[in-house]
């Protein structure tokens, strides 16, 4: 099998999957998600200054 008809394959197989589902879920809002995101990244940068004082 080569490169070329297994992407083919994989971009067939995409489509007919996202007819069905139509893309995102009705109880996850972008907004929540992101903000969700930017929390927790701030968290751990704050968790990781705490532990590097020494430098």
């Amino acid at each position: 099998m080569s490169f070329p008809s297994t992407a083919a394959q994989f971009v067939t197989l995409a489509a007919e999957g996202g007819e069905e589902h139509g893309g995102n879920h009705e109880s996850l809002s972008p907004y929540v998600t992101g903000i969700g995101a930017f929390v927790i990244l701030m968290l751990l940068l704050w968790i990781t200054t705490r532990f590097n004082r020494d430098r």
